[in-house]
């Protein structure tokens, strides 16, 4: 199976939740779809439709980010891209602590959200979604995961998603209530 995805983190993420070594990255050929639509669902669905209209096989792919409760939900769709340019990590993280820098410790509360489709021509498509609610902390802390991750504490934690080992960072997040989801949901549907 290919995992609409340049991004080497996130198949190795989604291979561990799945516990499946067999799944790909998109052929570096294909170019890159516009993810244009406003919300999560909407994106991962472009990039699988892509993927697999592309290749005639079937894809998986997730769309997620971070939604911010002071910030009115960003930068959700936009986590990736918030500083200007798409896959800037430091940029992305360094910007949002910016813009919180004076928000009080109660307030910081946020939750990272993921929407994971499956799609093969001749098939019904598959969506599934996760959320992992927390806080923000004010520097980032931990050497583990990616994203938004050092400056994420988990609700019922106090280490930051960049702390947790790769095996409990999938049992609860976002992604991988995502995936489970998808996975349980093309059992019943396909197989």
């Amino acid at each position: 199976m290919i995992l609409a995805s340049r991004n080497a983190h996130k198949l190795h993420e989604v291979s561990a939740i799945l516990g499946h070594d067999d799944i790909t990255l998109s052929p570096g050929d294909l170019g890159d779809p516009i993810e244009n639509d406003v919300t999560f669902a909407g994106n991962a669905l472009i990039k699988a439709r892509y993927v697999s209209e592309r290749t005639g096989e079937a894809v998986i792919a997730d769309d997620s980010g971070l939604c911010v409760d002071v910030l009115g939900g960003a930068p959700g769709v936009f986590s990736a891209r918030w500083c200007g340019h798409h896959g800037d990590d430091e940029g992305n993280l360094q910007l949002l602590l910016n813009q919180i820098h004076d928000i009080e410790d109660k307030y910081r509360k946020a939750k990272f959200v993921c929407a994971a489709v499956y799609v093969a021509p001749g098939e019904q498509e598959i969506i599934a979604t996760g959320s992992w609610s927390g806080r923000l902390i004010r520097e980032p802390r931990g050497h583990g995961g990616f994203g938004y991750d050092p400056i994420f504490i988990p609700d019922g934690y106090e280490v930051t998603a960049a702390e947790l080992t790769d095996e409990e960072k999938n049992s609860i997040s976002h992604r991988g209530q995502a995936f489970r989801a998808l996975v349980k949901e093309l059992e019943r549907q396909v197989y």
